[in-house]
């Protein structure tokens, strides 16, 4: 389980080490062009039942803290979803990675 520490808020956003690694590239992707967006999510099974939305500028302090010491394998299709969703009016929305069941084409590289 990942954490991402917004603004001075001391309280940790514990997000799923992958979906924080994907979150992340689209999250630099935006402030690198000095875009400010909204990040949507549902809060985990052990918090209480909700969402959450952050209001995310390029001013405002943010970093990430995964667990894992090794970079995930990032999935483009999600990346593109969740790039899509932060050009939308309602901003990122961290959804679920949607694994694709279909037979892999000859050379492609499995996902984790």
């Amino acid at each position: 389980m990942g954490t991402m520490f917004y603004g001075g808020e001391m309280t940790p956003i514990r997000i799923d080490d992958r979906a924080l690694a994907h979150l992340k590239v689209v999250i630099a992707t935006k402030l690198r062009r000095g875009e400010s967006f909204t990040v949507s999510w549902r809060h985990a099974a052990d918090e209480p039942p909700g969402r959450s939305t952050i209001w995310v500028h390029p001013s405002i302090p943010l970093r990430f803290v995964f667990d894992d010491p090794e970079p995930a394998v990032l999935s483009r299709a999600w990346v593109e979803e969740l790039a899509n969703s932060a050009n939308s009016s309602g901003g990122i929305m961290l959804v679920p990675e949607q694994l694709d069941t279909s037979p892999a084409a000859p050379g492609a590289t499995p996902q984790r």
